[in-house]
């Protein structure tokens, strides 16, 4: 018998409201251990709510919370000393070298001095900060100050790290850098809890995305189930005659036809088995495609498609 994976967070009927105005509806999240689970959603719709009520940082008003397997409510200093929390803005106090910033963290941790050095030195080692260990953080890149905004969280060696729009006015380069320390984190056990505003961020590093829209989750899965949910993708066949262009029309049946570059746009699901199919007819009557590329819905089309609209709220969760 497989043994259910560890839920690092566990939330069920989870409700906020300010006022008249209902932030969280009731939402459910469960974010197995060592992985990335991503939290999409437009400006408004909830995220950093969801974000500060996990992290201990405001109540909630229904529902509840487990994070590392202790309750949010009823054992908050628990649930602080098993996380982390790196913001959108870099906490990294700028007149203090990398290496004193990571000292402070140690010393609000409570590691002593010994303990203290040592794990000061291991963060600088791992996030590649040695070089720039003595110099003020002022001084420091946007990517360096990323990485030593995560070195400072990573002081108390937490079981679940939340980031919030981790990477916003980074460079690509510094993007993609972030997210190889994401991975390494993850690979080592960490469980990761991502807010973006770049949805190629979530496509890339989240093992598990939830939608949330006005307040309720209105779709979760993996980055390639919740592609397949939105219409539009296809496979698109190009051709050097006109006469195989025609003999392919006939044997596909339903498609949109760019005559001009000879080619032909054929509805599709995405899967292995829809493709084969496709491609076996075209062989059993002999229908010479030039070349073949299969188009599928981004996480933009997906964002587009079930955000914005209150009637998406009826759209039931996988």
């Amino acid at each position: 018998m497989t043994t259910p994976p560890r839920q690092a967070i566990a939330v069920t009927g989870l409700r906020k409201s300010y006022g008249d105005h209902v932030v969280l509806d009731g939402i459910d999240l469960h974010v197995p251990a060592g992985t990335v689970f991503s939290l999409l959603g437009a400006n408004g719709a909830g995220k950093t709510t969801a974000v500060k009520i996990l992290s201990t940082l405001v109540g909630a008003d229904g529902g509840s919370a487990r994070i590392a397997g202790h309750d949010v409510a009823t054992d908050p200093d628990a649930v602080r000393a098993a996380i982390g929390v790196t913001g959108q803005f870099s906490a990294v106090d700028n007149l203090l070298t990398g290496q004193e910033n990571l000292k402070l963290m140690a010393d609000l941790h409570h590691l002593g001095r010994v303990a203290g050095r040592r794990r000061t030195t291991e963060l600088l080692e791992q996030f590649d900060l040695v070089d720039a260990a003595g110099k003020p953080a002022a001084t420091y890149s946007g990517g360096m100050r990323r990485r030593l905004d995560l070195a400072m969280t990573m002081v108390g060696s937490p079981e679940v790290i939340f980031l919030d729009e981790p990477t916003t006015g980074l460079d690509p380069r510094s993007r993609r850098n972030t997210w190889q320390i994401v991975r390494e984190l993850v690979a080592s056990g960490v469980t990761i809890f991502l807010t973006t505003q770049y949805l190629e961020e979530a496509d890339e590093l989240a093992d598990l995305i939830a939608v949330l829209d006005h307040g309720k989750i209105v779709a979760r899965g993996t980055a390639e189930e919740l592609k397949r949910r939105v219409p539009g993708g296809h496979v698109l066949l190009r051709f050097t005659d006109p006469r195989a262009l025609e003999s392919a029309a006939r044997v596909v049946g339903r498609t949109t036809r760019e005559s001009d570059a000879l080619a032909l746009r054929v509805p599709h699901d995405g899967s292995l088995r829809s493709l084969k199919s496709l491609l076996g007819r075209l062989d059993e009557n002999v229908v010479e495609v030039d070349s073949l590329s299969v188009h599928t819905p981004d996480l933009d089309d997906v964002f587009l498609a079930l955000t914005g609209n209150p009637d998406n709220q009826k759209v039931t969760a996988r």
